[in-house]
């Protein structure tokens, strides 16, 4: 029996960590990973590229021998995400994977 894995555009992923990041204040990395759906090693380079961009702040804390990474939106990661990514999951809203995603988007095909 396969597993159909869903498919995320890049979009809603930055979207679901933004989100993610608001919702709780600050978070580890692994926690933010298991909330968001993703993998450490697939997904990494977006966090990455998020705090490049300055969308997301990333810190360490010591516990114990090792130091663990602390993730936070920023000003400038909320109001992206209210003025671009909102609206955009607005115009295009995301599209279930399942046999009824026709009737969840409100749209009736003839044939």
């Amino acid at each position: 029996m396969s597993v159909s894995k869903k498919y995320r555009d890049k979009v809603y992923i930055i979207k679901d960590i933004i989100f993610t990041l608001t919702e709780h204040g600050e978070i580890n990395q692994t926690s933010l990973f298991s909330y968001c759906g993703l993998n450490l090693t697939k997904h990494k380079h977006i966090l990455d590229e998020l705090e490049d961009k300055q969308l997301l702040e990333k810190y360490q804390k010591p516990q114990g021998k090792r130091n663990i990474t602390y993730f936070k939106v920023t000003h400038k990661g909320l109001e992206f995400c209210r003025n671009i990514l909102d609206p955009f999951e607005e115009l295009f809203p995301r599209v279930s994977n399942d046999s009824n995603s026709e009737k969840k988007l409100g749209l009736l095909f003839f044939f």
